[in-house]
């Protein structure tokens, strides 16, 4: 599959003078490690909190970067100074030249589809450890006929406001110039909706989304839309399972924790979500936030219920290992403060290529097609990021080779 596109032109958001190791930019505001980045010595989730107390950081410098989905691989976080805003950066509007590239679904709908009718005989079974819900992934390889100019890319992500733009170099040298650095080292980016952990002191918070549908450009149809995955059972369903995984994780961290609210239907540019704010205060305000995050991921909205079963699941359904997508991503400072993302709608480019990831909640009643509708749609972003015509691509996606 082949489109001609718009390649992002490099905008406000780019600093050409200086690679970040990681930068986030969003609702929470603008943070990026600057300065001489070191990298953290990988390892495991079991080994964070040892690892981040040998760092000793000081006032001035963060921790940031991403966590895998499988927690026993290890992460990619580097220590740095800290450049902070409150406010979002301005980002890029202009278009640029036309470009060619090539994409493959890694599945296709069809397959997809297929995919999500064996998980579904998965679920219900008749025993204590039956899945409940599983997330299943699938990922659209794009190359491109020149290097993507990840600064740019990472500009244009930063229009909606709904959603954190990041990006975490996952190899390469931190520091460096401009365009030939960037170039050849492996980045993940995205422009994630979803909050994992926000410590601030003692006070902490989530924000989960599960159970999502399209948004359509016709006002009288997107409030339809909005109001039938607001009162869907099985999105309901699907929600509930991702609140109670997350106040039953952090409630022994926790001298209260609610979810004062309830659902509520929340939205991006592209898709319309049930999401419920979790907030809390925490036993101890020394317990860094990179450390919670580790405990508080996956999460069941981008992993299942209960969570072993579905990533073991996932390991024998999913053609792509998932590596740094559906893990986490956020900064951590020296007070142990920070925010943390929960890394979907995002990509990991290297050079010319770029593969992006999209998932979808399976629970009894599923759909198999709707779901490949589904991740088809959750492409949307990064595609328009691109320049490539989301709309041809997502029915292009849905009706095969």
């Amino acid at each position: 599959m082949s489109f001609l596109a718009e390649f992002p032109a490099t905008g406000k958001f780019d600093d050409s003078s200086q690679i970040d190791a990681f930068s986030f930019n969003g609702p929470d505001g603008f943070v990026a490690g600057r300065g001489d980045a070191v990298a953290v010595p990988p390892g495991p989730a079991a080994s964070l909190a040892d690892r981040l107390s040998a760092l000793a950081l000081q006032p001035g410098e963060i921790i940031g970067g991403a966590m895998p989905f499988d927690k026993t691989r290890d992460d990619c976080l580097w220590r740095a100074g800290s450049i902070r805003s409150k406010a979002a950066r301005p980002v890029a509007s202009q278009p640029a030249p036309l470009r060619e590239f090539s994409l493959l679904p890694e599945p296709w709908a069809e397959d997809y589809a297929a995919q999500v009718r064996e998980a579904l005989g998965h679920l219900g079974a008749e025993r204590p450890d039956a899945l409940q819900k599983i997330v299943l992934a699938r990922s659209l390889l794009i190359q491109s006929p020149a290097p993507i100019a990840v600064n740019a890319l990472l500009a244009r992500l930063g229009h909606d406001p709904a959603a954190t733009a990041f990006r975490v170099r996952l190899s390469g040298d931190a520091e460096g110039a401009a365009e030939g650095p960037e170039m050849q080292s492996r980045h993940l980016v995205g422009a994630t909706p979803e909050l994992l952990l926000r410590k601030r002191g003692t006070r902490v918070s989530s924000h989960p989304l599960a159970g999502s549908a399209r948004r359509a450009r016709d006002a009288a149809e997107d409030r339809r839309i909005a109001q039938t995955l607001s009162g869907s059972e099985k999105d309901r369903r699907e929600h509930g399972y991702v609140v109670d995984y997350i106040l039953d994780t952090l409630a022994p961290y926790c001298t209260d924790l609610s979810a004062p609210r309830g659902i509520e239907v929340t939205h991006t540019a592209n898709m319309w979500h049930l999401g419920t704010e979790i907030v809390g205060t925490l036993c101890d305000s020394d317990l860094p936030a990179a450390v919670l995050a580790s405990i508080l991921h996956p999460t069941p909205a981008i992993c299942g219920v209960p969570v072993a079963a579905a990533t073991q699941l996932i390991g024998e359904l999913e053609p792509v290992p998932r590596e740094f997508y559906a893990g986490t991503v956020g900064w951590s400072d020296a007070a142990g403060d920070g925010t943390w993302y929960v890394a979907i709608r995002c990509a990991d480019v290297m050079g010319a290529t770029a593969r992006l990831f999209a998932g979808a909640g399976i629970v009894l009643g599923s759909d198999p097609m709707s779901e490949a509708i589904e991740t088809g749609a959750k492409f949307g972003a990064l595609l328009a990021a691109l320049g490539i015509p989301a709309d041809a691509v997502v029915a292009g996606l849905v009706q095969g080779n």
